[in-house]
């Protein structure tokens, strides 16, 4: 019977666990799309005055910046680095294809 209860308190405690992730995931897919509605933004305002797509200097700072707010939060920074490059890469690409709908090419 005690072996029964606490497989039953196991799973309420999984539940809760569970519930939490889910709205952080949510919570995560909403921040991703208000970055992306920003980044289109940016995108936008480059492809109409010919500035590239990319900006390593602004990405080696936001790269630091993540680390240390990583190192901060106690996440692995290489993890958030892995993360950011990828976002990045997608803004870049949207970035590319904005340009190329206003007749830039990727060398500005």
């Amino acid at each position: 019977m005690n072996e029964e209860k606490d497989m039953a308190d196991a799973r309420t405690i999984l539940a809760g666990y569970r519930a939490s992730i889910d709205n952080i995931d949510a919570a995560l897919i909403h921040m991703l799309a208000e970055r992306f509605r920003c980044t289109k933004a940016v995108g936008v305002l480059k492809a109409e005055h010919g500035l590239p797509p990319a900006d390593p200097a602004r990405e080696q700072q936001q790269i630091a910046r993540l680390r240390q707010l990583a190192n901060d939060a106690h996440l692995d920074p290489d993890f958030a680095e892995k993360f950011l490059n990828f976002v990045v890469r997608e803004v870049i690409r949207h970035h590319e294809q904005i340009a190329a709908a206003n007749g830039v090419t990727k060398t500005g």
